[in-house]
C-alpha cells in the first residue's frame, strides 16, 4: 500500500530537477560526528520531491534529480535503496541511475563512498593526507569517491527560467576548488554543505530548498526550506530565515521576524540568521542540538518561530514536555505563533535520548487566529483532539507533500 501511495503522489507533480546535489567527506572513518554530510537545492519546483531520502539505520543518503518522468525516479530510488541496503557501495548504488533515462542519483556514506551516477555535469574532488586536492570533471555515466578517501561530488545545472541561467558552468568549478580548498582547510562537510547552498544561491540562482543530511548523525533539515505547496518552490536559501536573541536564545522566523529588532525578553539587538546559516545549525551536532518537527497546521512563518521557542525552552529548562508546552501557549498569547490552539505535555513528542521534539498543533477554524481564552478541559475531549492532531500529522505528510520519510518507512518494515 505505501508504494502505491507514493506512485499516485508522485504522478500527480510537475516534472522537476533538482540541480543541484553535493556530497562531502571530511572523515571516512565514521569517527567525526559532523563529517559526512549531502543535500540538495534547485530554482525549480517541488523540492520535496527529490531532496534527499536518508537511511539512519544504513547510514546512506540518496539524492535524485534529472529531466525524467516522477514514476521513473521513483523505480531508480526504491531501486538503489535496495541494493544499498544490502551492502552496496555508492557507486552500484548511483550507477544504475543510468538504466533510466534523464534520471541522476547522488549516493553517499561515511562507509560507502560518494557517487553519481545517470544525466549529470558534475566535479569528483579528492583531497589526499599531503593535503593535495585533485578536481576532475564529469559528464554522465557514473563519478565515484571510493570509500575511505576524503573528497566530495558536486553537479550543477541551471534551470530554465532561472533569471542567472548560463552561470552553472563556471559555478561549478569554482564551488568544487572551494569544497576541496574548504576540506583541505579542516572544515566539518556539514559547515561545508551549507557553505556550498549560500555559493550556489548567490552566483548561480539554483536557490530553492531543497535541504541537507548529516549521515553520521542521521539528523537532516527535514522540511525547514522544502515548498508548502506542491507546484511551488522551496525557500530561498541565500534569504534570511529568521532572528534570533544572542543572549538568551528568544527567535522568531520570517515573516513574523520582520515585526521584530529587538529581543522582547531583554531588547538585545536580534542577529539575522541567513537560510544556508539555519541548515548548517540543523544538521550539525553540537552540545545544544535539537531536531524540532512541526506537524498540524501550513500558517506561514509557525514551523520556524516553534522550533526557535523549542530551542530557548530546552536551554533554559531542558526536555520538558510541561516547560516546552509552557512557552508555546506563551508565544501563542503573545502573538508569536497564530493559526493554532494551545498545547498541552501530551501533544508533545520529547525525545531527550535523541534530542528530538515533535509538536502536534491543531489549526483553528474558520480564518481565526488566536484560541478563545475559555478552552474546554474536559479530558476526554483533550485525549480525543490530541488524538485527531497524530492523525492530522501522519495524514499532511503522507498525502499534502513527499517527504522523504515515506521511503524510509516504507523500507524499515
Amino acid at each position: 500500500m505505501p508504494l502505491i501511495v507514493l506512485i499516485v503522489l508522485f504522478g500527480t507533480l510537475a516534472a522537476i530537477s533538482a540541480t543541484m546535489n553535493v556530497m562531502v567527506i571530511t572523515d571516512p572513518s565514521g569517527e567525526d560526528v559532523n563529517g559526512v554530510a549531502g543535500g540538495s537545492q534547485s530554482f525549480a519546483q517541488n523540492m520535496f520531491q527529490s531532496t534527499f531520502i536518508m537511511s539512519k539505520n544504513h547510514q546512506f543518503v540518496v539524492l535524485s534529480g534529472g529531466e525524467g518522468g516522477a514514476d521513473i525516479r521513483l523505480r531508480a530510488i526504491v531501486n538503489s535503496i535496495s541494493r544499498l541496503e544490502n551492502g552496496a557501495l555508492a557507486a552500484e548504488g548511483a550507477g544504475l541511475a543510468s538504466s533510466y533515462p534523464g534520471i541522476r542519483l547522488m549516493v553517499g556514506g561515511p562507509h560507502i563512498g560518494a557517487a553519481v551516477g545517470g544525466s549529470f555535469d558534475a566535479y569528483l574532488i579528492t583531497v589526499e593526507n599531503d593535503d593535495s586536492i585533485k578536481i576532475t570533471p564529469y559528464s554522465n555515466g557514473l563519478a565515484v569517491l571510493p570509500a575511505g578517501k576524503k573528497g566530495a561530488i558536486i553537479h550543477l545545472r541551471n534551470t530554465g527560467g532561472n533569471p542567472q541561467y548560463g552561470t552553472a558552468t563556471s559555478v561549478r568549478r569554482q564551488t568544487a576548488l572551494n569544497i576541496g580548498r574548504m576540506i583541505r582547510d579542516g572544515y566539518s562537510a556539514t559547515y561545508i554543505v551549507g557553505h556550498v547552498f549560500k555559493e550556489v544561491a548567490q552566483d548561480s540562482g539554483e536557490k530553492h530548498g531543497g535541504g541537507a543530511v548529516n549521515l553520521v548523525a542521521g539528523i537532516s533539515t527535514g522540511d525547514m526550506f522544502t515548498p508548502p505547496e506542491m507546484n511551488t518552490t522551496g525557500y530561498p536559501m541565500s534569504e534570511p530565515y529568521y532572528k534570533v536573541c544572542p543572549t538568551d536564545g528568544w527567535g522568531a522566523g520570517f515573516p513574523t521576524a520582520e515585526n521584530y529588532d529587538r529581543c522582547p525578553n531583554d531588547g538585545t539587538e536580534l542577529k539575522v540568521i541567513y537560510a544556508y546559516e539555519a541548515l548548517i545549525d540543523a544538521i550539525t551536532v553540537t552540545k545544544d542540538s535539537v531536531s524540532v518537527s512541526v506537524y498540524g497546521s501550513d500558517s506561514s512563518g509557525l514551523a520556524e518561530t516553534t522550533r526557535e521557542i523549542v530551542k530557548a525552552s530546552i536551554r533554559r529548562y531542558g526536555y520538558d514536555a510541561n516547560a516546552i508546552a509552557g512557552s508555546l501557549n506563551r508565544g501563542i498569547n503573545n502573538g508569536l505563533l497564530v493559526g493554532v490552539n494551545y498545547v498541552e505535555p501530551k501533544d508533545l513528542n520529547v525525545k531527550e535520548d535523541s534530542k528530538a521534539v515533535g509538536v502536534y498543533f491543531t489549526a483553528l477554524p474558520n480564518g481565526r487566529t488566536s484560541p478563545p481564552w475559555n478552552l474546554p478541559v474536559d479530558i476526554f475531549v483533550m485525549n480525543i483532539l490530541g488524538s485527531i492532531q497524530t492523525v492530522i500529522g501522519i495524514i499532511l505528510i503522507l498525502l499534502v507533500v513527499f517527504r522523504s520519510r515515506l521511503l524510509i518507512s516504507f523500507h524499515n518494515r
